[in-house]
């Protein structure tokens, strides 16, 4: 076991705002799945799917049997918008949004380890992408 995961996630929504859906796949340094979170989020906009998805994730490891084994967190997104906004380089000045990254930041306070957030393509993303649509059609 490595002391690094990889996490990719997305989230998505048929309609913008419409049914949503946030997906979540996780990985080792050497490849090997460690979890895939499918979920339905209810009516959102993809924007806050894209971050239910992120925090869904740090929930996830906030409570998993890793928690002890891990000392980096490396997060791959295909949104530009969110990737930018949780790096500090844009502004978040919708309400709903900002209270999003807040979230994010406490916990990233309570886990206490190395995470970075890295914009991929979609296409590099599809492990993820599959998960929302598998939750948003059932």
């Amino acid at each position: 076991m490595s002391d690094k995961l990889f996490i990719y996630t997305d989230g998505g929504s048929r309609g913008n705002p419409g049914p949503s859906a946030v997906g979540v796949y996780i990985e080792d340094e050497n490849g090997k799945t460690i979890q895939k979170i499918a979920k339905k989020i209810g009516e959102a906009t993809n924007n806050i799917a894209e971050y239910l998805a992120i925090i869904e994730a740090l929930e996830w490891f906030k409570t998993s049997n890793f928690k002890a084994a891990i000392s980096h967190l490396h997060f791959f997104l295909d949104s530009r918008l969110v990737v930018n906004q949780v790096n500090g380089l844009f502004k978040v000045k919708n309400g709903n949004l900002r209270n999003f990254i807040l979230k994010i930041r406490e916990l990233e306070q309570e886990l206490k380890i190395k995470i970075n957030y890295e914009l991929i393509p979609r296409e590099k993303n599809w492990r993820a992408d599959k998960l929302v649509n598998q939750a948003l059609d059932l």
